[in-house]
């Protein structure tokens, strides 16, 4: 089957220009703009809802909602200032659990088991994680810790909030270890090992550097993930309208505000005052897991250079 245009030029040779009224190229401008307009409808809800959110809570950010407690129902004035704060310490309690685990994972995922039965069955089993909904991780540390009381004898707690979220949090950044440590050429590691360095100081002085970007940017997607889940907190955090004492450490050990459920809790009330702090959490919220992706793609961007 011959390609070459039917046209020919007045010496012979075949007319490449480009035809407009060709019906192959007719076809690939409308398929373009089918394209672009399928573009288009998938990014609409994105603009939307972060459209609306900048509208109904960006209008009402004020110095009082980063300072201030909420206020008792049926009462103006105050913040959202505990749930942020609160919203920072669970997911720091993720992170500090999820972190080391998971960097742990992908580590022997990467470095020690690559191919074995093992392997591909923790593989399997991080994939079959990353698919779990989220309330379903908040149940199992309601059935198994809260209930239990196992943690001094206390119930909901901010601890049992950031063990759910670092269950959330392990596939993601299991996967991206593991996925990042296979980018790192195999000469690096047989040159370490050939000039006589231990498997333990390879990982760390060769392999784990290198991949340091790509498994950076798998983390803060994890954290942005984390923090702005609302089921696994109900079950575990629940909710404290004061500040919680985080200087001795039994603010660890109590309920604790988060941004995700004073919203929740804040949305369903009766009174508008309320309702529009729910608005104000709602883009506080947005606007720090936009930073965190905007912050992930710059890693990304980092390591392609």
């Amino acid at each position: 089957m011959s390609f070459t245009s039917s046209r020919r030029t007045t010496d012979g040779l075949p007319d490449l220009s480009y035809q407009p009224r060709a019906a192959r190229n007719v076809g690939s401008r409308v398929l373009t703009v089918v394209a672009a307009i399928f573009s288009g409808i998938a990014v609409l809800p994105l603009v939307l809802v972060l459209g609306y959110v900048l509208i109904k809570g960006g209008s009402t950010i004020s110095l009082n909602l980063f300072t201030e407690l909420p206020p008792p129902p049926g009462l103006e004035g105050g913040g959202i200032a505990n749930a942020i704060v609160g919203t920072l310490v669970v997911t720091l309690v993720a992170a500090l659990i999820a972190i080391p685990v998971g960097v742990g994972g992908g580590i022997y995922l990467a470095e020690y088991s690559r191919s074995g039965w093992f392997a591909q069955f923790i593989r399997f089993g991080t994939n079959v994680l990353s698919g779990v909904p989220s309330i379903i991780a908040g149940v199992f540390i309601y059935g198994t810790i809260v209930t239990s009381r196992v943690l001094f004898g206390n119930a909901y707690s901010a601890l049992a909030g950031g063990m759910a979220l670092a269950i959330l949090m392990l596939p993601t950044v299991i996967k991206t270890t593991d996925e990042g440590l296979k980018l790192v050429p195999d000469d690096l590691r047989r040159a370490a090992l050939g000039i006589g360095a231990s498997r333990f100081v390879m990982i760390a002085r060769i392999t784990l550097p290198t991949a340091f970007t790509p498994i950076a940017t798998g983390v803060v997607l994890s954290i942005a993930r984390a923090a702005g889940e609302t089921a696994p907190l109900i079950f575990t955090a629940l909710f404290s309208p004061y500040w919680s004492d985080l200087i001795s450490g039994d603010g660890l050990l109590a309920p604790i505000a988060s941004l995700s459920v004073l919203i929740y809790n804040f949305a369903i009330m009766p009174y508008e005052f309320h309702n529009q702090l729910a608005w104000s959490a709602s883009f506080v919220l947005v606007a720090m897991i936009l930073f965190l992706n905007l912050l992930s793609r710059w890693l990304g961007r980092f390591a392609s250079r």
